[in-house]
C-alpha cells in the first residue's frame, strides 16, 4: 500500500464521521442551515425586499418568498450580472455558471465563495465515501480523467464566467493535479469530437484508474478507445475499476458499458448542478444519493403531482415520505431563494435521507393525463432488456397525438447496440413494464384512448447528430428522456 493510498484510508474515516454527525441529525441540520442563510443575506436587496429580518419560521418564510425559477429571479440576477452588489447575496459572487436555458437563452447562475467550497467537498467526500466503505484505495496511485467542459473563463462586469464544471478544473486539488488528465490544453479544446480523439491519443497509453463523465459522452469515448485499441477498455486499462458519473441514471448504459469494459466496474453517482451539488452515492449496497443536508442549502418539496395547482404544499426534510414524486426546490448560500431547480427526486430512504433522481418537471409525458416520468421509462427499458442480449446505446420517448391511422401511442426512439430479435416482442415487454408502474397509461391502454408503444429505430450516432445540430454536442449537456412535443421527434422523422 503507498503512503498515498494510506492517507486517503484516514482522511475518508475523518471524513466519515464528520459526515455521520449530521446524517443523524437531519432537521436541526437544516435549521441550522436554515437560520444561517436568513441572517447572512438579511441586508441584501432580496433579504429587505422580502423582510428577512422578521422571518424566524420556515412557516413564515413561505408566506413571504414564492418559489421561482429562473425567469422570475431574473430582474434579481440581471442586476448581479451587471455588477451590483449585495443583491441576492452579499457582496458580488466569485462566478457565473453559464447554462443554456430553454426560454431565455443563456443563464447566469452565481457562484460565491461561501458555495464554491462546497461543490469541491462534496466530489472529494464522493469518493472518500467510497474508500471509506469498500477499503479500496489504490485507484488514487493511477491517472484519473473527467470529461467535462473547456476550463476557458470569460469575463462579464468584473466577474468570471463559464461552464460549471470548467469553473471546478480550477480548483482541482494540488495532491491530484500530477494524477489528473487530460492536459490543460486538450481540456481547452471546444470542438468536442477533436476534443475526445485528443483525449484518446493522451490517454491510450497510461495507467487509468478513475473515469468520470456523463454516461453518454464517457461511452464515445470508450467506443473510440475500443477502436483504436481494438480490444476491451478494461483490457486497455488493467487497473480501471472506478466509474464516477452523473446527470443521468447510469442503468440503461450499464450492459453497453460492460460489453465496451469487459467486466464490471465499481461506479459512483453523483447529483451535481450549477446551482449546488446535492447529493452522492454513500453506499455499494444502498439504494440512492445521500443528500447533503449541510452543505449551505436548505431544501424544500413539493409534490409533483400538486406543483401546478395553487399555492402546493411546501414540505421540508422531516416530513417527506417514501417513494413519492417530490419537485426540489432550494435556497442557498449563492443568493438562489425558495429557487426550482425543474429536477424531480424521489426519496429511498429516510435513515440517512437518500434520493434517486426521477426526472425533470418540464420533461414528462401527460398527452392523456399519464404523468410519466423519466425514472419510469427509463425502469422499464431496463426490465425489457433483463436477461436479453439487447443493448442500447440511446433513447428517448414522445407523444403521437395525431397518427395517421389508429389510436395515439407514445413513440420511443431507440438507438440500438444490439436490437431485439422480434422488435413488437420487445416494444409489449417495455409497455407491460409501463403499465405496472403507471396506473394512468395503464387506465389509458384498457380503456383504448391510447395504443401500445411504438419503437422508431435510430440510426448509429443518430442522438450524436441531433445534439449536434442544436449545438449541445459533449460536456454537461444531456439527451431529455421525455417531451411532451414533438421537437426531437420530428428530427427523425
Amino acid at each position: 500500500m503507498s503512503i498515498k493510498s494510506l492517507g486517503a484510508k484516514i482522511f475518508a474515516n475523518i471524513i466519515h464521521q464528520k459526515t455521520q454527525k449530521w446524517a443523524n441529525n437531519p432537521v436541526a441540520t437544516q435549521q441550522k442551515v436554515f437560520q444561517n442563510l436568513l441572517t447572512e443575506a438579511q441586508q441584501t436587496q432580496f433579504g429587505k425586499d422580502h423582510q428577512f429580518g422578521t422571518i424566524s419560521t420556515f412557516e413564515e418564510f413561505a408566506k413571504q418568498v414564492p418559489v421561482r425559477d429562473y425567469e422570475a429571479l431574473r430582474p434579481y440576477v440581471d442586476k448581479v450580472v451587471a455588477g451590483e452588489e449585495n443583491i441576492l447575496w452579499k457582496g458580488k459572487p466569485l462566478y457565473f455558471a453559464k447554462t443554456s436555458g430553454t426560454t431565455s437563452g443563456a443563464k447566469y447562475i452565481p457562484l460565491t465563495k461561501e458555495s464554491m467550497p462546497y461543490h469541491i467537498e462534496a466530489a472529494r467526500n464522493a469518493i472518500l465515501s467510497y474508500v471509506h466503505e469498500t477499503g479500496k484505495a489504490d485507484f488514487v496511485d493511477g491517472k484519473m480523467i473527467f470529461l467535462q467542459g473547456s476550463p476557458i473563463l470569460e469575463e462579464k462586469n468584473g466577474i468570471k464566467l463559464g461552464r460549471l464544471s470548467g469553473i471546478v478544473a480550477h480548483f482541482v486539488p494540488n495532491y491530484l493535479q500530477k494524477n489528473r488528465l487530460p492536459s490543460w490544453e486538450t481540456n481547452c479544446i471546444e470542438d468536442w469530437e477533436t476534443k475526445v480523439n485528443a483525449i484518446v491519443e493522451e490517454t491510450y497509453n497510461e495507467n487509468m484508474s478513475v473515469i468520470s463523465g456523463i454516461p453518454s459522452w464517457v461511452q464515445m469515448y470508450f467506443e473510440k478507445l475500443q477502436n483504436k485499441a481494438q480490444k476491451p477498455v478494461g483490457e486497455l486499462f488493467k487497473n480501471f475499476n472506478l466509474f464516477i458519473y452523473g446527470g443521468v441514471n447510469y442503468e440503461p448504459y450499464r450492459a453497453k458499458f460492460e460489453n465496451l469494459i469487459g467486466r464490471r466496474v465499481d461506479a459512483i453517482e453523483l447529483f451535481p448542478a450549477s446551482e449546488g451539488f446535492f447529493a452522492y452515492q454513500d453506499s455499494q449496497t444502498e439504494k440512492g444519493m445521500l443528500l447533503l443536508l449541510n452543505s449551505g442549502i436548505f431544501y424544500e418539496f413539493i409534490k409533483a403531482d400538486e406543483f401546478f395547482t395553487e399555492n402546493p404544499k411546501r414540505h421540508t426534510i422531516g416530513e417527506v415520505e417514501l417513494g413519492v414524486n417530490y419537485v426540489l426546490i432550494i435556497s442557498t448560500n449563492a443568493g438562489l431563494w425558495a429557487y426550482n431547480i425543474g429536477d424531480t427526486v424521489q426519496f429511498t430512504s429516510l435513515q440517512p435521507y437518500r434520493v434517486i433522481v426521477s426526472g425533470r418537471i418540464k420533461h414528462y409525458i401527460s398527452a392523456f393525463g399519464e404523468h410519466v416520468i423519466g425514472k419510469e421509462v427509463e425502469s422499464a427499458l431496463q426490465e425489457a432488456m433483463e436477461g436479453t442480449s439487447v443493448r442500447v446505446n440511446e433513447f428517448t420517448v414522445a407523444p403521437q397525438i395525431n397518427p395517421a391511422n389508429g389510436l395515439p401511442y407514445h413513440e420511443w426512439f431507440i438507438e440500438f447496440e444490439n436490437e431485439p430479435e422480434n422488435l413488437e416482442e420487445f416494444a409489449l415487454k417495455i409497455d407491460q413494464a409501463m403499465r405496472k408502474q403507471n396506473v394512468y397509461y395503464d387506465d389509458l391502454i384498457v380503456g383504448n384512448v391510447l395504443r401500445t408503444i411504438v419503437i422508431t429505430k435510430v440510426a448509429k450516432n443518430g442522438f450524436q447528430e441531433y445534439m449536434q445540430s442544436i449545438g449541445k454536442l459533449g460536456g454537461q449537456n444531456k439527451l431529455p428522456r421525455l417531451a411532451n412535443d414533438r421537437k426531437i421527434a420530428d428530427f427523425f422523422n
